[in-house]
Order: C-alpha cells, then structure tokens, then sequence
C-alpha cells in the first residue's frame, strides 16, 4: 500500500471528507495544501475544516502563518516536508489533500529553495525597488538571467525580486535552478486523487451554496475581527477570494448582494482553473461525483484503485 496519496481538486469538491475517509481507512494524517488555510484567524472564508468535519483525524499544516505575513510555495514544502516525512516514518500514510497545485506539485517534486528565512537579501531588494523602480529591477535581473527576465513583466514585483534573491542568496539563477530542479527525480511517489462532478453545474451550485453558507458562519464578523486586530486591506490574505470582496460592503462602496455574487463567480472561476492545473498530472486517478454522492461510496471505488496500484 501506498503511503503517501494526494488528494486534489477544485473548492468545494468535497476533497476534506474525502481525505478523512482515506484517513481513517489507511491509518492516515492528513496534511493541508491550501495556500490560505495556513493563515491563523481566517477560518470560515478559507472552508477551514472544522473539529467535526475533522472526526478525530489529526490535520497538518493549518494556521502555520499570521494573515500579515506573505506566504510562500518554498516555505509551505520547508514546513511541510519534515511532516511528511515524520507520518510516514511512524508508519501512517500521509494523506496530502488540497486545491493548491502548485504547493502540491512542489511537495511532491522535492523542490529546493533558497534558505528560509531569508538573509535580508529580499528586504535590501524591495528597498532597492522602491528607490529605482521595477524597470531598474527587471534590467537588472536581464543583465543576470535574461531567460527569466524575458519571461516576467514589470508589474510581476513578487517573481522579479524573488528571481534575484535566489541568484543574490545561492549564486545560482532561478532559471538554472529550475532546470536542475526538473532533472532530480521526484522526492514523493504517491498515489494520486482527484474529485470532479459528473456534471459541472453540480459543482457550481455547491460553490454558490457554500458562500452563502459562510455568511451564515459569520463570515462578515471574521472579516471585522481580521481589520480590527490591524491586519492590512491590502495584504496578501486579505486578497483572497471571499475577503476582498467583502471588505467594500464593510466600507459602504458595495451591497452585501452584489459582493456575494463577486465571490461566487471568481470561486467558480477559481474551480475551473484547478481542474485545468490538475488535468495536466497524468497519474492522477480522477474520481468523478454523481449528484451528492459521499465520501464512503468514493471511497469504495478507491480501494479497486489501491488493490490495482498493489497488483500491477
């Protein structure tokens, strides 16, 4: 039996309950990949498994980060592997259930980064970016690694001062890196999931229910209480899909009603690039839902899966 299985998908998929089934059936963990569940305080606009949803399973890698700090792929697998490692070595199955696919594919892969935390090299270089603009960065970057720099535009900040830090941190460009990267064999071989709806309209309707489900919850409320403890409109968290809209109901600028239809389309927008991500693995068994099926019964068509992996 396999002891690490990815389980991936798009928001609202039912991959949490799915994961847990896995969990309970394998003697399993499972270990978040949403790039928003890391984040402490942001519980219901994330779909933060709750205690019950949960039922006793221990999850992994959920409010590791404060909504101020700006979270990263190489720190989420700097976090996340040594769990990894650690479920299996006492001999449980880490169940790595989530929508994010890049921080998965990366898990996966075993990518390296430069050090976490960093030297200071990144904090030097968003001071530099102030001072002489992006053009100046991104000419700079060109003269290192134009390959990259060909690939990126001047708005993308982010990718621009991180290609150079990895180059001013390792001495090595982002572009080589990479390279290296995708020559190393993958450090996980897992078993691969992923859920869909038999018809994608099923899977629409879910998502419009469960934004209307977290207004229910509070959400507003959370969205206060996030504003009230300081935490900026304009960090990386707040810019989530479910946050942002919300906050100009908060401010007067938009109807309650109008920002949850904003939520529920760029979630459905969201859904549909997930998949289009996902489609591209091809060792992923995808597990396609009929109206309301459960976890159990996907969880009966897996085990055919398992018996099919043991006994090629």
């Amino acid at each position: 039996m396999n002891n690490i299985i990815c389980v991936a998908g798009p928001t609202a998929s039912g991959k949490t309950a799915f994961a847990v089934a896995l969990a309970k059936e394998l003697n399993g963990e499972v270990v978040s990949c949403d790039s928003m569940q890391i984040y402490k305080y942001m519980d219901i606009g994330t779909a933060k498994p709750t205690p019950e949803e949960m039922a006793g399973i221990p999850h992994h890698m959920l409010d590791v980060a404060e909504p101020t700090e700006d979270f990263s792929v190489s720190r989420y697998c700097c976090l996340a592997s040594p769990i990894v490692d650690d479920i299996i070595a006492r001999g449980k199955t880490a169940i790595i259930a989530g929508g994010t696919g890049l921080y998965m594919d990366a898990l996966i892969r075993g990518n390296s980064f430069a050090p976490y935390p960093s030297t200071g090299m990144r904090e030097k270089l968003e001071a530099q970016a102030d001072s002489d603009g992006m053009e100046a960065m991104l000419q700079l970057l060109a003269s290192i690694d134009p390959d990259s720099a060909a690939r990126l535009h001047v708005a993308d900040r982010k990718r621009v001062l991180r290609a150079l830090e990895v180059y001013y941190e390792t001495g090595m460009t982002i572009t080589e890196h990479n390279r290296l990267t995708q020559q190393q064999p993958p450090r996980y071989t897992p078993l691969w999931f992923a859920l869909e709806d038999q018809d994608r309209k099923d899977l629409y309707d879910r998502i419009d229910r469960r934004v209307e489900i977290m207004l229910e919850m509070g959400l507003m409320d959370e969205i206060k209480s996030l504003l009230d403890r300081g935490i900026p409109e304009k960090c990386t968290a707040m810019q989530a899909i479910g946050y942002k809209e919300f906050l100009g109901v908060l401010n007067g600028t938009c109807s309650l009603q109008t920002a949850t239809e904003q939520v529920q389309q760029a979630s459905r927008h969201y859904a549909k690039r997930q998949l289009t991500w996902f489609r591209r693995n091809p060792a992923i068994h995808w597990l396609r839902r009929e109206k309301e099926q459960r976890a159990e019964d996907l969880l009966k068509i897996a085990r055919q899966i398992f018996w099919e992996s043991d006994n090629p």
